[in-house]
């Protein structure tokens, strides 16, 4: 039977641990995530293993990033099924705080993140979420002090806001990012993909399939905003509402007017009956 993680739910404890590593010099990996932990999240616990010797994964539903009319009350938790799953990849540790841990009475600091997090994606249509992003994300990388921090590509701007905010705050960390992980049919997981009802689940891998022969349709010479607009009938004819669907520099995410002007991602958001869907990969 594997061994069960360590968890640590205050900061004397999560210290105390860290410590410990410290003393035998040895590398600290950390996995933020709000668990409800699918393979995607699995993938970078198993990057974060080879990248380190210490895993820490934190597990924390962060309040300050949803709005009052998203899914913070309905959002998965599925804590034994994590742990289980986290003892079977050999993690050292579980960094688990309540809100009132992470955000005591009378926290009143908070972030505003500039640059990647304001371009007109994500931001546009969730403007409070960065601000929570990266207020939670600094006092994790501040409260663990790993050596690398694994997040996701999926979540391609957010991974692009930590980095940032990581350089800009002079953070002693390298920010690492893996490939998103996908469903057979190409849907790429999400702790929201169980919102979708079985016909919405048939009509979900489009996203991906869109962006691929848009992609497609870049390289081999098809002006940008004729793949893009090609892109966005084929995903509003399969019933998704579209908030964006983008072809962005790659690393600033700066709007572009050509392929000259790379690298670039193409990334798009739509909801399919309740369910918002997020993807993004590279041309």
């Amino acid at each position: 039977m594997a061994r069960r993680p360590s968890v640590a739910r205050n900061i004397a404890a999560l210290r105390n641990s860290v410590a410990g590593y410290r003393k035998k010099g040895v590398t600290v990996a950390l996995v933020p995530t709000m668990g409800a932990l699918h393979d995607g999240h699995l993938s970078l616990v198993r990057a974060a293993r080879k990248k380190a010797k210490r895993v820490v994964v934190s597990i924390f539903v962060n309040p300050a990033q949803f709005a009052p009319t998203e899914d913070f009350s309905t959002y998965p938790r599925t804590w034994s099924a994590d742990i289980a799953a986290l003892a079977a990849l050999g993690v050292d540790l579980v960094w688990a705080p309540s809100a009132a841990v992470m955000y005591p009475e009378g926290f009143s600091t908070r972030l505003e993140p500039g640059g990647p997090a304001k371009v007109g994606l994500e931001d546009r249509f969730r403007p409070h979420f960065f601000g929570g992003v990266t207020t939670v994300v600094s006092k994790l990388f501040i409260q663990v002090a790993p050596d690398i921090a694994v997040f996701g590509q999926k979540d391609y701007q957010q991974l692009m806001v930590v980095t940032r905010m990581a350089r800009d705050l002079d953070l002693p960390l390298k920010v690492v990012g893996i490939p998103t992980v996908r469903e057979k049919d190409g849907l790429a997981m999400s702790s929201r993909n169980v919102y979708l009802s079985p016909p919405e689940r048939a009509t979900a891998p489009t996203l991906y399939r869109t962006l691929k022969e848009c992609a497609t349709n870049l390289r081999s010479g098809q002006p940008l905003e004729r793949a893009l607009s090609g892109a966005r009938a084929t995903i509003e004819q399969a019933g998704f509402a579209i908030d964006y669907v983008e072809a962005r520099h790659a690393q600033s995410l700066a709007p572009i007017a050509s392929l000259d002007e790379g690298p670039v991602r193409l990334l798009v958001a739509a909801r399919l009956g309740r369910t918002r869907l997020i993807d993004n990969i590279a041309v």
